[in-house]
């Protein structure tokens, strides 16, 4: 049997992780987020990284030598080392607006209404962090940009599915799916 280890990747806000989730259930395999490896547990969240070589041992021990798993997330240059890994990758391009209005509101409901408006606990980092998000089509920010994913996307030597992360997740779901059996 052939082994289906699939990496779905995009903007932050682009639904990748959405899709990860709904494309593990839908074929009953474990699924791992890149945000899970890359960040540290802190209260609150997303305030420490780990080192890159701490995030690569902690991917190794928890999925990577299984023949099945999904990965959502950016990789970014720290993750070349996991490549030769992957069978598919599936690239969600969403429309700038439709990516900035689920990052608000993802925000909102992971850290409350109240703690990213004007005067709450999170209002900087959420704002801060909206910025960085609003530049991934410029690439004017350091990080995750169009072009750095598409020249990334360039060196695959595995499959590449391209697919608009605007529709319905189901009909992406099983667009991967079809990829996978092809």
């Amino acid at each position: 049997m052939r082994s289906r280890r699939i990496h779905v990747t995009g903007a932050s806000g682009s639904g990748a992780t959405t899709l990860g989730r709904a494309l593990a259930d839908a074929l009953a395999l474990p699924h791992h987020d890149t945000d899970d490896y890359f960040w540290k547990p802190t209260t609150p969240p997303y305030r420490e990284q780990r080192e890159v070589g701490e995030r690569l041992r902690l991917m190794r021990e928890m999925f990577l030598p299984r023949a099945d798993w999904v990965l959502s997330g950016g990789l970014g240059r720290w993750g070349d080392e996991l490549i030769p890994n992957f069978d598919l990758v599936a690239f969600l391009r969403t429309p700038h607006e439709l990516r900035m209005r689920r990052l608000r509101a993802r925000e909102a409901t992971h850290f409350g209404e109240d703690a990213v408006g004007p005067g709450g606990w999170r209002y900087e980092e959420t704002a801060a962090f909206m910025e960085w998000a609003s530049h991934y089509e410029d690439g004017t920010r350091e990080g995750r940009s169009l072009a750095r994913q598409e020249a990334w996307l360039a060196k695959l030597p595995c499959p590449v599915l391209r697919l608009d992360g605007s529709r319905p997740i189901a009909e992406l779901v099983a667009e991967v799916r079809c990829a996978l059996n092809g």
